[in-house]
């Protein structure tokens, strides 16, 4: 198999929701997962949007979406969506954990970002 650079097939997802919301008592909209080293975070329309800032901080541009159902990549150096390979189980967060998830205040849909 051809190594895709900035992808790590082999690592598996740092856990079931947004490693930085789960420990600062957020939550999230959607769920990314980084394709290089598994971590975990938050989209760009959740409040925190720690999955773009963990891929410019640790130089990571290349995530999956970590969504029941869906497998696409997105490269944020480019801004483009991008073909991958199948990344290590599991491939999304529970499909019992709602969407959104962690500690969702009851105006969530005002935090947003569009």
């Amino acid at each position: 198999m051809t190594e895709i650079t900035g992808i790590r097939p082999e690592v598996t997802p740092s856990g079931p929701g947004c490693v930085e919301c789960t420990d600062a008592g957020g939550w999230w909209f959607h769920l990314r997962r980084c394709a290089e080293c598994g971590h975990i975070g938050c989209c760009d329309s959740s409040p925190e949007q720690h999955a773009s800032a963990h891929a410019a901080a640790a130089n990571h541009p290349i995530i999956q979406s970590y969504e029941p159902g869906e497998d696409w990549f997105w490269d944020y150096t480019t801004e483009q969506m991008v073909d991958g390979p199948e990344l290590a189980p599991p491939g999304h967060h529970p499909v019992d954990q709602p969407a959104p998830g962690g500690a969702v205040p009851a105006d969530w849909v005002q935090h947003i970002h569009q």
